[in-house]
């Protein structure tokens, strides 16, 4: 275990707070927490635990927010391909947790299949009618581990814009046929858009395009080989040239904005069609979720996901915790399946010390499949060294 200060002993812990984000491929939040508390009560069976899973706006978001006590709500929508799904999101109190990747993620394509110039965020934006049609007055849009790099224009059609060739025919679904794009009408955009607080929540702050922009980020992941990636970067420029045309500079300034390359671009349709505010995805879901109250009982603090690395410092759900329990002035440990930060680095986030289950198999294979009952094996040294 790496450890980013000397540990104290003789503390009585009263409360601990886990607020840890899924093991992707081995456990979701929900069930890292069930884990962690089942190890921890294994040996300090009076100790308190509260758990609040956490997501950063990526997959598992709604199931974050159902978690911490939202109402669930099932639709069909279109998937990346066109073909019927059952999406989900969250709604409480006129607030809705929407996770594109429920409708449009890769986790919706069948196993080894990419889709990188057809795949359409068209059932996204059926999800965000559906929330609207619940009755939500504020949409947390969350962004993250999409299927697609068309800019968000089926999310838009969906919502009743209009994207037309030069023959005055909508244009294929897909980032690959937008060079086709002659007209751009976002008029016809459903109308109790206006009266809706959007969200957009990403730990995403790359623009459209260009070398940090969405094709050339994260095109790869979603299958786009390097002539893919051209086609893509210019459809997208191409489609933001049109917009201009239609709406006016503020096409081309969202264009730049923080979050607009988010989830193969479709943050900046949320931003320019939606009239979306972008913030970092692990901050507003913190906020939803209920954090502070929860974080105000806690004397200790439980973090973590699948791999702690580079990625986890910027924006990243453990990150976010950890920032918000320091500046409490609340201790946080962690755990996960890999580490790969030096004890320094934990140090500057926040996090004193962590706990990855490779210290007990230091075989990966046996640990993605094993993840459960090796993290329970944790929480019970946790426990030792904090709870006892």
């Amino acid at each position: 275990m790496a450890d980013a200060a000397v540990n104290r002993t003789g503390d009585q812990i009263q409360r601990v707070l886990v607020a840890a984000d899924k093991f992707k491929g081995s456990l979701t939040a929900v069930q890292v927490a069930e884990r962690v508390t089942a190890g921890l009560h294994r040996i300090a069976p009076r100790v308190e635990v509260e758990s609040l899973p956490v997501a950063d706006g990526g997959d598992g978001t709604v199931a974050a927010a159902v978690a911490a006590g939202f109402e669930r709500h099932e639709v069909r929508v279109a998937g990346p391909l066109g073909d019927e799904v059952t999406a989900a999101f969250a709604l409480r109190d006129g607030t809705a947790v929407v996770e594109m990747a429920e409708a449009s993620g890769l986790q919706r394509l069948p196993a080894g299949t990419f889709a990188p110039l057809t795949a359409s965020t068209y059932g996204s934006g059926e999800l965000l009618r559906a929330a609207l049609d619940a009755g939500a007055r504020t949409i947390v849009f969350g962004v993250g581990g999409s299927a697609t790099t068309d800019g968000g224009a089926g999310m838009l059609a969906a919502l009743g814009a209009r994207f037309l060739d030069e023959n005055g025919e909508p244009v294929p679904p897909g980032g690959g046929s937008l060079g086709e794009l002659a007209t751009a009408d976002l008029t016809g955009l459903d109308p109790r858009l206006a009266g809706v607080d959007v969200v957009l929540a990403s730990d995403v702050d790359n623009p459209l395009t260009g070398p940090k922009g969405a094709p050339a980020v994260y095109g790869p992941q979603k299958g786009a080989s390097p002539d893919d990636v051209a086609v893509l970067d210019a459809g997208l420029a191409h489609f933001a040239a049109i917009l201009e045309k239609s709406i006016g500079s503020r096409a081309a300034e969202y264009a730049v904005a923080p979050g607009a390359g988010a989830a193969g671009g479709i943050g900046y349709g949320a931003l320019v069609g939606l009239g979306a505010s972008f913030r970092p995805g692990i901050e507003v879901m913190l906020d939803v979720l209920g954090f502070g109250p929860a974080l105000s009982r806690a004397t200790l603090v439980i973090t973590g996901e699948g791999s702690l690395d580079e990625q986890t410092l910027h924006g990243k759900a453990p990150a976010g915790v950890a920032a918000a329990a320091r500046a409490a002035g609340k201790e946080v440990i962690a755990v996960c399946g890999r580490l790969a930060l030096a004890p320094e680095a934990l140090g500057r986030a926040g996090i004193r010390r962590v706990y990855p289950l490779t210290d007990v198999e230091p075989d990966v294979g046996r640990c993605i499949a094993d993840a459960g009952p090796i993290l329970e094996q944790v929480a019970e040294q946790i426990a030792q060294d904090f709870l006892t």
